[in-house]
């Protein structure tokens, strides 16, 4: 008997995400008007990640040109990994299959955390670190946008391979998130493999922690990523290729971003912190030689003989 689990009920659509986006823009408008700008930024903020997510799933739907060539290009991803030596994807898929309850907690991993961890960093980073908000936020703007201009070019995922040993384990356990539609709403495309936005997002999150957060638990953040990684080829829903070249996309924003910083002729708090001090303001520095100049002209008290 095929089971069965609500787990597309648990990822939004881009019209859902597209609906809560437009409600948090409202909000934000309306907490502007009455005069509470902390809680009108951080309406807007929420309401930008839901329409960036909005827009990767509608591109998703829009990238659909031919599915004989997108699995023309995932073949030729499968065979150029393995003619250069990268691990078969299959065989790692392989060895996690016997295990029921680790192919389903790996099919919720992929479905719910890549923009649970993302949203719960930018909240922390916007609450408790607003000077690198805007360092993590752009990043994060930079990369989806990318990696949805890659998506145009439709790229099928492995477990749309079965002749090359893949097995779509999340249809198999009912907890696919592609599927049909949920409430008559049609739910993400399934061709749009190439790159992997779980991988970007992920490794994302975990340089943000790395790079914000003081605490010595920080690096704990790296599992994320590496258990993305591993959950995204074993579900079958990427190839190694589409998290290289999803990491690639993210250094390239790392790069546009600082260049833009220097351009404009400084450095960014949010993107190297030397641990300096903050230098002294003007106003500051200009009373310490006022006083020097007045010491070095003899203004100082008169001894009474």
């Amino acid at each position: 008997m095929e089971r069965r689990d609500p787990l597309q009920n648990l990822t939004l659509t881009w019209q859902s995400a597209g609906g809560t986006a437009v409600a948090l823009y409202g909000g934000a408008y309306a907490a502007a008007r009455v005069r509470r700008p902390a809680v009108s930024a951080l309406l807007r903020e929420a309401g930008t990640l839901l329409a960036l997510f909005a827009l990767w799933q509608l591109v998703g739907h829009l990238s659909v040109m031919s599915s004989d060539h997108a699995l023309d290009r995932a073949n030729w991803i499968h065979r150029t990994e393995l003619s250069v030596g990268l691990p078969d994807e299959a065989s790692w898929q392989a060895a996690v299959t016997p295990y029921p309850v680790l192919v389903r907690l790996a099919n919720y991993y992929y479905a719910v955390m890549h923009f649970a961890v993302m949203l719960a960093v930018l909240l922390w980073v916007f609450v408790r670190h607003r000077e690198r908000y805007a360092w993590v936020r752009n990043t994060v703007v930079i990369t989806t946008a990318v990696c949805l201009l890659v998506q145009f070019i439709p790229v099928a995922p492995p477990r749309m391979l079965p002749q090359n040993g893949f097995v779509d384990v999340a249809a198999e356990y009912g907890q696919s998130v592609y599927g049909g539609a949920v409430g008559g709403v049609v739910v993400a495309d399934q061709l749009s493999a190439m790159p992997s936005v779980h991988v970007a997002w992920c490794v994302l999150a975990a340089v943000a922690v790395v790079r914000v957060s003081p605490s010595p638990f920080r690096w704990l953040m790296v599992l994320h990523p590496v258990l993305t990684v591993a959950v995204v080829v074993v579900t079958a829903n990427h190839f190694w290729a589409d998290g290289i070249v999803a990491v690639a996309i993210l250094l390239l924003a790392y790069v546009v971003l600082a260049l833009v910083a220097r351009r404009r002729g400084r450095t960014p708090v949010d993107t190297v912190d030397t641990g300096a001090r903050p230098r002294a303001r003007s106003t500051d520095r200009a009373d310490r030689i006022d006083r020097a100049d007045r010491v070095g002209h003899g203004d100082q008290p008169k001894q009474v003989i």
